[in-house]
């Protein structure tokens, strides 16, 4: 074998035994079905398929276009939506559709600040600062860790933003947009949300539906707490066929060519396992990430949004001064295997050296653990930050943990009879 070859295959297999002997607790990833990990490598990651179906610019297409079909159609069931693209390849890319759509240079745009929760892509030097867009940020209410409903409202009258654009990467609690409705009214604008972080609490029922209290389209990631490929997703339930025509467009040919059909086949496998299984799931992820605060709080580590239940979703945000700092805290619980994320908090001015770190439970659920290992967990946090024992004592306990914990769940097996690759409920 080439020895560059056996390096990376070695490399990632030393990734793929570390991670089965860790914690995975950043609230951005989760771990693929095995049904969908089989779309990754099948031919499909070897095509092209520019455009939509049976229309494409491509010969080759006719097994693709059904597949693509049956993925507009199930995405379209769970979330009740009139209208979906799944030819994003990421969270960013789509939330760059939006930005291309609805967005000219110079044009106004409201959202929530970096400092406050907000994904890099609508920072001024992400994606929206390259479309020249002009941001101002929302007030926020930090003791509740969500924008100051009326305060926002006052500066949407104000401003009069082309578009108002709300989600978060800590995203704690639901957005109040219909307590926003007659702002947005007023003001004239569309209501954009980026709901990577919370998209199958959404489709799950147990976060809110953005699409149904007021938003005109929906972006996110489709890995997150909706367990699938990175890759991406755009919704609206918009009956304008103008607007969703604009939609369209400025995905293909605006920020995508091909769109990665492998990852588009996995997303489908996820989304049919999440018909069967997702309701479930997502009710599971939120009960967990209460259960860890709780019990993360009761030990002595601060847990924003205290007297507001900590948190409605599967993140939370862990201020950890008083331990070192995130970055500190970060790399210590790396070393006892825990994998977490430095995050900057409200009153953090250094990305680098922020105070926080951000924990998310969506891996942890997906792996089979429920409150009781919360409560396990926390202990292990408890005992690295408060007592400062030794990380590789507890890194070994860490690893004894996974070896019950190694199995995803909420998905099909090969030899379910519910196991149908393309079933529609």
């Amino acid at each position: 074998m080439d020895e560059h070859v056996a390096f990376l295959n070695e490399q990632v297999d030393r990734h793929h035994a570390w991670f089965s002997k860790s914690l995975p607790m950043i609230a951005s990833e989760n771990v693929i079905s095995p049904m969908a990990r089989e779309m990754l490598v099948s031919d499909f990651g070897d095509r092209y398929a520019e455009g939509l179906p049976h229309e494409r610019y491509y010969q080759g297409n006719a097994f693709v276009d059904e597949v693509e079909d049956r993925v507009v159609a199930l995405a379209k069931q769970i979330f009740r939506v009139r209208h979906m693209d799944p030819r994003l390849i990421s969270g960013t890319v789509a939330n760059m559709a939006v930005y291309f759509a609805l967005l000219e240079p110079g044009d106004i745009m409201t959202s929530v600040a970096l400092s406050h929760g907000a994904h890099i892509s609508s920072a001024k030097f992400g994606a929206a600062g390259l479309r020249g867009v002009n941001n101002v940020n929302y007030p926020f209410d930090v003791d509740r860790m969500n924008i100051d409903v009326d305060e926002t409202a006052k500066l949407i009258r104000l401003v009069k933003p082309k578009v108002a654009a709300f989600g978060q990467s800590v995203f704690l609690f639901p957005t109040p947009l219909r307590e926003l409705h007659d702002a947005f009214q007023d003001a004239g604008c569309r209501v954009w949300y980026d709901g990577a972080h919370v998209m199958g609490l959404i489709a799950g029922g147990t976060f809110q539906d953005p699409l149904h209290e007021g938003a005109d389209v929906l972006t996110g990631s489709t890995h997150k707490t909706l367990p699938g490929p990175q890759h991406g997703i755009l919704l609206s339930d918009s009956e304008d066929e103008k607007f969703l025509k604009r939609l369209q467009r400025a995905v293909f040919p605006g920020v995508v060519s091909n769109h990665h059909l492998h990852a588009m086949a996995a997303l489908g496998v996820t989304l049919a396992e999440f018909l069967a299984f997702g309701r479930d799931y997502a009710a599971q992820i939120v009960r967990n990430a209460k259960a860890l605060a709780q019990a993360l709080h009761e030990r002595g580590i601060k847990v924003l949004a205290e007297k507001h239940g900590f948190t409605e979703s599967h993140a939370l945000a862990l201020d950890v001064a008083a331990f070192g700092g995130g970055a500190k805290v970060a790399t210590d619980l790396e070393k006892a295997r825990i994998i977490t994320n430095k995050n900057l908090l409200p009153w953090d001015t250094s990305p680098v050296r922020p105070s926080g770190i951000r924990l998310g439970t969506q891996e942890l659920t997906r792996l089979g653990m429920k409150e009781a290992q919360m409560r396990e967990v926390a202990d292990l946090f408890a005992r690295i930050l408060v007592k400062g024992e030794a990380v590789e004592a507890i890194a070994t306990e860490v690893a004894a943990m996974r070896t019950e914990f190694n199995t995803v769940h909420y998905c099909f097996t090969k030899d379910a009879e519910a196991h149908r690759r393309w079933r529609l409920a």
